[in-house]
């Protein structure tokens, strides 16, 4: 049983679905990464901000916190690049 090809403008053929769904684990690690920064850093906001409200330390804890947030993006990202080395 043959598998279905689409004619490309150069005249050869290519599996129709096959490529795209072999790109997709990639793109979606690459969303993964993203949202783990964009959390990492977000929490790290937030909580730098709820302790300089809180402790009246403007803005002393916000920098910490994106410091924090910063390494925690960093340490996970280079977790989840591992699995593809």
């Amino acid at each position: 049983m043959s598998t279905p090809t689409r004619e490309s403008p150069d005249g050869e053929g290519e599996p129709t679905g096959a490529k795209r769904l072999a790109e997709l684990p990639g793109l979606a690690a690459f969303a993964m990464m993203g949202t783990t920064i964009a959390t990492c850093e977000g929490v790290g906001v937030v909580l730098g901000l709820w302790a300089d409200h809180t402790w009246h330390s403007a803005p002393a804890m916000l920098i910490f916190g994106i410091v924090l947030g910063t390494v925690a993006a960093v340490w996970s990202v280079v977790q989840q690049v591992r699995r593809f080395l």
